[in-house]
């Protein structure tokens, strides 16, 4: 039972509130990801890269709360509990301890690689069944290739 209806047919529903949910985790995970390698960087582009990743932390941040606002939007409930990222995340586990900032930008290139790749299916995937949603994949996706195309920059590829 929903508590909010969707105009959207079960099946187009099921489709959206799939690639919904997993942009959620994708976006709650890219900001952990992000944090975590900005509190432990280290080498002497610290700042450059420090102050970089908080600009990733906002992109996912803001775009996580408009994925988890349109999923709800659709009557379904979005679930960003930290149990459900840890388990359902394609983004790789980031090194415990100090990072390089050679290291760090890399972590970084790969991880936005990865939720890139999910978006643009999710862009794909929504299409027909929402194109709302789908403009908001769209969105994401620009955002977040800008900064993949920085952070492949501060290290030279």
């Amino acid at each position: 039972m929903y508590v909010v209806k969707s105009p959207l047919s079960d099946a187009e529903l099921e489709t959206v509130s799939e690639a919904l949910q997993g942009a959620l985790v994708d976006l709650v995970d890219l900001s952990l990801v992000a944090k975590q390698v900005h509190w432990t960087v280290v080498g002497p582009r610290f700042r450059s890269v420090h102050l970089q990743l908080d600009e990733v932390v906002d992109t996912a941040r803001l775009h996580s709360d408009t994925v988890a606002e349109r999923a709800s939007t659709l009557g379904v409930p979005p679930d960003g509990r930290a149990a459900t990222v840890a388990g359902t995340s394609g983004i790789g586990a980031v090194p415990a301890g100090w990072i390089k900032d050679v290291d760090a930008v890399a972590i970084l290139v790969d991880a936005l690689a990865a939720v890139i790749t999910q978006m643009r299916d999710r862009v794909v995937a929504t299409g027909e069944a929402d194109p709302v949603s789908q403009d908001i994949f769209i969105g994401i996706t620009a955002d977040l290739e800008k900064h993949h195309w920085m952070f492949q920059a501060e290290n030279g590829g």
